[in-house]
């Protein structure tokens, strides 16, 4: 059995040759290709069927299908999310009645001139916050400059009732003016409103112009114009008044002012824009003749101060720059700039090497200057001034055709500063308000009235506290002062004139020198002549944007400081004694025509590379 068992293994056939044989199976080689394992031929790869037309369609409609689908469903998410935000952020304000005190619609009248009393603003009992305000002290600042936006920058919240009182409705960034005035510089990216301002302190605005002052009731006599155009009058009550109405510019008693231009404020820097424009457009017809031309295409600036420089050096970069742009060419060549100056130098407020530096720039740019001289007139086609020989002493008169003149030559006082000096006694300031070193306006009663910025100015005479600080320093009484009385002297006029500290330094020396006849100690009589001396060397602040900015601090924190000690004592605060006034000088900066001068007391700084931030920085505390 075993042997037939394995007899019939040896004859079975191959299942394995078989099953491939019958079934013809196949194989891959490595490279994927398929072969007959029987033959060993190799099988062609089956060819895919081709995609018919309606296939391609249904695909290309799917995907349209998809596509479409997904952006209505984004819109809609979208749609959805900004309707979500609208809901949660913006909601509906109905107010149905709006509670206004009955006298700030029908105001009471009062005062010397029997005129409407504004002691109720028309939106004090809008909410419970202006109602708390209303009853606290109220605080009136006259003017929208400087030294007003520098007061309500450092003046708290619910301080104050406030009240801002301008003829603006908008705060001007006034060194940028002379950029403005040819179109450097945009308008609007100078201006800020008031009222956007003063909302942080839920205070008021009054467009008007203040008139009088009557320091007995307190009440600021304000000029406002109605709906008709007619000109009403007003009274606002305070109990603190900040003044802050900057100045004008001094006519020196030239006759024809009326034909000059200034610029102050941004309607003067539009004015000057359109007559610039005017002129070359004029000076561009074919008509006009050759002598008219010139006249058109003349610019005179009166003042080498630094508005003055500014402007004539913009006027400058405009013909050379904008206007070979747009002009014909011979408008250029007949563009002329005058610069009458009647010092000796330009920029006199700044440093000799500075000053110098400006002259030589304005005179490799052609741009004359006419130094020592005086304007005594102007007439609408030109400028009169006259020339003072420095040999000879001899004086010459000079013409110049103009159709643009610029006058910017020094300060004074406008009517409402007028007439506040004219109000108190010992104000012989001819130029502006005379403060002491706290800026209380002297004359005044404490702690009430205060002035800032370039309507004010403060005392620098000594010789007005002479007895004061006599009887102050004098400890024996015997009318003389010792070295040791001097001291105590020297550290009181610090006090009351912190201006005159670097003068009083060499203590020891100042009391030796006037001390004439050796006994150490100063008699009245030396001791009047060492305080006249010292006076005369005291100088008043610059009018300048910064000089007001920092005042303006200065009293909004002093206010706040008065504000914290009524609370506490809750009794009226009175300001007396504390920290005066004392300016720090953080440099100046002043632009010449694709450059710029930056003076900074021991060091200045000029060329082109200091001009190229000059409309981007500013200098301020």
């Amino acid at each position: 059995m075993l042997g037939v068992a394995r007899a019939g293994a040896r004859h079975r056939p191959n299942f394995s040759n078989f099953h491939f044989q019958r079934y013809n199976t196949s194989k891959r080689t490595p490279y994927g290709h398929r072969f007959n394992s029987s033959s060993s031929t190799e099988i062609p790869p089956t060819p895919k069927p081709r995609p018919t037309i309606i296939g391609r369609a249904l695909t290309v409609a799917k995907f349209t299908a998809y596509v479409g689908l997904s952006s209505v469903f984004g819109l809609v998410v979208v749609g959805a999310g900004i309707f979500i935000h609208d809901a949660f952020t913006y909601t509906e304000r109905h107010v149905e009645r709006v509670p206004v005190h009955p006298l700030a619609l029908h105001p009471e009248r009062g005062g010397p001139k029997n005129l409407p009393v504004v002691r109720v603003q028309i939106d004090d009992e809008e909410d419970e916050e202006t109602k708390k305000l209303a009853e606290k002290p109220k605080l009136v600042i006259v003017g929208g400059g400087w030294g007003a936006m520098g007061t309500l920058q450092t003046l708290h919240p619910g301080d104050y009732h406030v009240t801002i009182v301008s003829s603006e409705t908008f705060t001007t960034f006034t060194p940028l003016l002379p950029s403005a005035a040819v179109g450097t510089v945009q308008v609007r990216s100078l201006i800020e409103p008031i009222r956007k301002i003063i909302a942080r302190l839920r205070g008021h605005f009054v467009a008007g112009k203040a008139v009088d002052l009557c320091l007995k009731e307190k009440l600021l006599e304000v000029e406002t114009m109605s709906s008709n155009g007619n000109k009403e009058r007003v009274y606002i009550p305070y109990d603190h008044l900040i003044i802050a109405v900057g100045s004008t510019s001094s006519t020196h008693g030239v006759p024809g002012l009326e034909h000059c231009f200034q610029l102050k404020t941004i309607a003067d820097a539009q004015a000057i824009r359109r007559r610039i424009m005017d002129n070359f457009e004029i000076a561009s017809l074919p008509t006009t003749s050759p002598e008219e031309r010139k006249r058109l295409l003349s610019f005179v600036v009166c003042g080498g101060g630094p508005t003055g420089v500014e402007t004539a050096a913009e006027i400058y970069d405009f013909c050379q720059e904008d206007i070979m742009n747009y002009f014909p060419k011979i408008c250029r060549e007949e563009v002329s700039i005058h610069v009458i100056q009647s010092r000796e130098h330009i920029l006199n407020t700044y440093s000799e090497a500075i000053s110098k530096y400006a002259e030589e720039k304005f005179e490799r740019d052609g741009v004359k200057l006419i130094t020592n001289s005086r304007v005594s007139a102007v007439t609408p086609d030109q400028v009169i001034f006259t020339t003072r020989d420095k040999k000879t002493g001899q004086i010459s008169q000079y013409t110049v055709p103009s159709n643009f003149v610029l006058w910017s030559t020094g300060i004074a006082m406008n009517p409402f500063t007028r007439r506040v000096t004219e109000l108190l006694p010992n104000q012989v300031h001819k130029k502006a308000i005379e403060t002491d070193a706290h800026l209380r306006v002297k004359g005044a009663p404490i702690g009430e009235v205060y002035a800032v910025g370039d309507c004010a100015t403060i005392e620098t005479s000594l010789v007005s506290h002479f007895m004061e600080l006599v009887d102050e320093a004098d400890k024996d009484k015997n009318g003389k002062i010792d070295f040791e009385e001097w001291e105590i002297m020297v550290k009181r006029i610090k006090k009351k004139i912190p201006m005159a500290e670097s003068h009083v330094s060499k203590v020891r020396e100042l009391f030796e020198m006037y001390d004439l006849d050796s006994d150490n100690s100063l008699n009245l009589n030396e001791l009047v002549r060492l305080l006249e001396d010292l006076g005369k060397k005291i100088t008043a602040l610059p009018a300048t944007a910064q000089v007001a900015s920092q005042q303006g601090k200065y009293i909004g924190k002093k206010l706040h400081k008065l504000a914290r000690q009524r609370e506490t004592q809750q009794t009226k605060a009175m300001d007396i004694g504390g920290t005066p006034f004392k300016y720090h000088h953080l440099g100046m900066l002043a632009y010449i025509g694709n450059a710029a001068v930056f003076d900074l007391g021991p060091f200045s700084f000029t060329g082109g590379l200091a001009g190229v931030g000059k409309n981007e920085s500013v200098i301020d505390d």
